[in-house]
């Protein structure tokens, strides 16, 4: 069995996490519960930045709050001294409202409204991520109306799309987000945005793809971008102070997935943009990077409780649970897979395959396909891992289901961070028809 961070077993044979048993947890705070390991996170936190300051690099490692956003996870990353990236107004009025400093704020997003700009110039943050040609004209109206600057980043597309062991080289890239780096429109956006008097083009982003396990795509992006940058140094005397690389940094899943370290992204990273600078004579830009996923993804275990089951002969057994697509839809969504244990006896030898299913009255609302576990009893407490990314954020209320209570744990304490939602709270902004 693989456990995670501070996770084990603990002398009651129960599923402990940050010195807090998971039994103690379900039992006091409900479930479905989302527990999260406050030390994994931090010791994920602390990696990213090391492999900079080893190496003597200007950085910034900005949490892509998108993976899980709540005031004390923003609170966390500010202790933690990150940055951190938003894609919304709403993460940003949560940044805000947690006290994160402002000027260490990027806001990333294809179709950010006018109100979101403006919330966006008004609370003076870091950083703004262009995404598109529509964006510089409703940024320069607001720039200009509110007699502001602002620290722009372009968005590009470099031609490259990477996922788990896969890269691919495109020509022209099929995507919603950024300038196309192969068909000229980078060039068309750049030329534009340094006209504006008060744009201060930091420098270049890009963000290749998700649950990443190699080093190839990252440094193919930074090849095709850095040979650019060179050539609209000469184009037009500019000079990237920032090379923001993006995140999507793999994590385990499943026993297939086998992550690399962050040390080793951010090392080959930092010496191939090295290296690519020396080529070209161009200044080495500060580098930047957004894990999400990486720093959050497996500090996150979801508890339920176990239900009702099924037995389909020749088939398969359905064991079902309190929670499903509401407050886990990945495995819907696109079949994410998952490892789980029983919390209240995890080291027990497996006796049957069974398979997790939700409460939502859909049929795809399964969590895990042909699990091996022990023989199910009544009201097992199931630990479901690596659910901290795109768990909580992706939660809904289908079936008017609350969405779930979320924990911190950390030094055997435990924190509630998010109150569970009542069914008071699903019909608080319902209006009457008279």
């Amino acid at each position: 069995m693989y456990f995670y961070g501070t996770t084990g077993v603990n002398k009651n044979g129960h599923l402990e996490i940050g010195g807090v048993d998971a039994v103690e947890l379900a039992t006091k705070f409900g479930t479905p519960l989302y527990v999260y390991d406050v030390a994994l996170i931090r010791e994920r936190a602390r990696a990213f930045k090391q492999a900079f300051i080893e190496q003597n690099i200007k950085f910034q490692v900005a949490y892509a709050s998108k993976a899980f956003s709540t005031v004390a996870m923003v609170q966390l990353a500010e202790e933690e001294e990150l940055s951190l990236d938003v894609v919304s107004g709403g993460e940003l009025y949560t940044a805000i409202a947690a006290g994160f400093p402002p000027e260490k704020i990027h806001f990333h997003g294809n179709n950010k409204s006018r109100e979101e700009l403006e919330m966006a110039l008004d609370s003076r943050i870091g950083c703004i991520v262009v995404d598109n040609f529509y964006e510089i004209g409703l940024l320069k109206e607001i720039c200009h109306e509110k007699n502001v600057n602002v620290n722009i980043l372009l968005r590009i597309t470099p031609g490259i799309e990477a996922h788990t062991h896969d890269y691919i080289l495109t020509g022209q890239e099929d995507s919603k987000f950024g300038f196309d780096l192969q068909n000229g429109q980078a060039e068309q956006a750049l030329a534009e945005v340094l006209t504006f008097h008060q744009f201060n083009v930091l420098g270049l982003h890009c963000h290749i793809g998700s649950q990443i396990f190699e080093t190839t795509g990252f440094l193919l992006a930074a090849q095709k971008i850095v040979e650019k940058m060179a050539d609209w140094n000469h184009k037009f005397s500019f000079e990237a102070q920032v090379l923001n690389l993006g995140g999507g940094f793999g994590i385990r899943y499943t026993k297939e997935d086998e992550p690399i370290q962050p040390s080793q992204y951010v090392s080959e990273i930092i010496k191939e943009v090295k290296k690519l600078t020396e080529q070209y004579q161009l200044s080495m830009p500060e580098i930047w990077i957004e894990p999400g996923r990486s720093m959050v993804g497996d500090a996150g275990i979801t508890l339920y409780h176990t239900g009702s089951s099924k037995d389909v002969p020749g088939v398969r057994k359905y064991l079902a649970v309190d929670g499903g697509m509401s407050d886990n839809i990945r495995p819907s969504l696109y079949q994410a897979k998952y490892e789980a244990v029983y919390a209240n006896r995890p080291l027990a030898q497996s006796e049957e395959t069974v398979s997790i299913a939700g409460k939502c009255c859909e049929s795809g609302d399964m969590l895990i396909w042909d699990l091996p576990l022990p023989q199910s009893a009544e009201e097992d407490i199931l630990a479901v891992f690596c659910t901290g990314a795109y768990g909580y954020s992706m939660a809904n209320n289908y079936n008017r289901i609350p969405r779930p209570a979320v924990v911190f744990v950390e030094n055997g304490q435990a924190t509630l961070v998010v109150k569970r939602e009542t069914y008071e709270d699903l019909v608080k902004l319902d209006l009457p028809l008279k």
